[in-house]
């Protein structure tokens, strides 16, 4: 079979026009583990705050590849030496990098699965096609596991300013209308270098990355830590924590294959094998979605009643605090919700309970974002700052809240 050698490329409504830099790049994102991605939204349960976001980790992830390319690109304008399997295991690298999230994103990892993270999954996505397209993925796994000897490659896919994190913020920004998150991901790119095989930034680009961190911070409270989307994971988390309850006591049948083996197994990092990881790429936010739908109709109260929640927006209220909140006044409302439904004290756990949620801009004790003078002095951002005091959002600010239904 003849192939083409037809340039491939992608419209983004962020950058244009996205290029395809090669062959095995192009298989990759026909894969059904990829395209998968189409079918996993960017920002989980968001869209129940901003409507339009409704952008998918498949968009996220071609975004970050296209980054990625500029940035090969203005290093090796540079003199920073890059051969063509690095820029090619970069790509790769960057373009798997969140393959392994599941339906609505992080929500996932904390019911379906416990103490196996979406990177960890990622790395098994990537080995598993590395297996398939004969070890040509091996240079981009050693540096996404940071094992290759070149370590600011790493820092171009994971660091505090990687670019993951240049097209996530400007792309939910976009999607969200948030236009407080937008960050000017080219002039921060073109500012990057390498000194002593770490990334810098040249000095004149300190404005720029000021409002990076800043856009960072005021996204998180702003998108990612709303209190209505959090509230929403929450109760999506618990939602299949009943379903696993009751199935496990014969109370609930599943039809979907992919969802009922996470809801029989117990699955976590030691366990997580082939026919995991085959039946976890059968499951995106569609399965949820259906199974919220089916379940609405459920006999049992918490089941039900979780799935209406979610389905048609009838949230917990849930209020902020500074300081923990007060074991009392949980079981005060507790109390009321058990009397009202007639329920039991864990069916009532379900609709009241407590958390918290933190928020750090940037993190002055690992892996800093350092700028490089004229002199070829290394200092860090939050040092060489005059303009805003970086410091001060490089400290770590924790909110507690309390949820409960509205009707009590």
């Amino acid at each position: 079979m003849k192939t083409s050698n037809k340039l491939k490329i992608i419209n983004d409504p962020i950058y244009g026009f996205i290029t395809v830099p090669g062959t095995l790049i192009f298989k990759l994102i026909e894969e059904p583990y990829f395209q998968r991605l189409r079918r996993i939204s960017q920002m989980g349960m968001s869209y129940l705050v901003y409507p339009g976001a409704h952008h998918t980790r498949f968009h996220h992830a071609l975004g970050a590849m296209f980054l990625m390319q500029k940035a090969v690109q203005v290093l090796r304008f540079k003199g920073v030496v890059i051969s063509e399997a690095e820029a090619e295991a970069l790509y790769i690298a960057i373009l798997l990098h969140d393959i392994g999230h599941g339906p609505f994103s992080h929500a996932m990892e904390h019911s379906i699965v416990n103490g196996i993270s979406h990177e960890q999954i990622s790395l098994k996505f990537m080995e598993a096609l590395n297996t398939k397209f004969n070890n040509r993925l091996t240079l981009a796994i050693a540096i996404f596991k940071n094992e290759y000897d070149r370590k600011f490659l790493h820092q171009l896919i994971s660091s505090q300013l990687d670019m993951d994190r240049l097209d996530y913020l400007r792309r939910d920004s976009f999607y969200t209308g948030v236009s407080e998150g937008s960050v000017n991901s080219e002039r921060l790119i073109t500012m990057l270098n390498v000194h002593e095989d770490k990334l810098v930034v040249e000095e004149k680009g300190i404005y720029s990355v000021e409002k990076f961190i800043v856009a960072r911070r005021l996204m998180y409270w702003q998108v990612y830590l709303h209190k209505t989307g959090i509230v929403a994971e929450q109760l999506l988390i618990r939602l299949l924590k009943r379903a696993k309850e009751l199935y496990a006591c014969g109370k609930l049948k599943i039809s979907n294959d992919a969802l009922s083996f996470f809801i029989r197994h117990s699955i976590s990092e030691e366990n997580f094998d082939e026919l995991a990881l085959d039946n976890f790429a059968k499951l995106d936010d569609y399965d949820i979605v259906m199974a919220m739908k089916t379940w609405n109709t459920s006999e049992d109260f918490v089941l039900h009643h979780l799935s209406d929640m979610l389905l048609n927006r009838q949230l917990l209220k849930i209020k902020f605090k500074k300081k923990p909140i007060n074991a009392d006044r949980v079981s005060a409302k507790m109390e009321i919700l058990q009397k009202k439904y007639t329920l039991t004290k864990h069916e009532a756990a379900y609709f009241v309970f407590t958390g918290s949620i933190s928020n750090q801009a940037y993190k002055m004790d690992i892996d800093t974002i350092n700028l490089i003078t004229k002199t070829g002095k290394i200092v860090d951002v939050a040092k060489a700052s005059d303009q805003l005091n970086l410091k001060a959002l490089s400290k770590e600010v924790t909110k507690y809240y309390l949820c409960y239904p509205k009707s009590i």
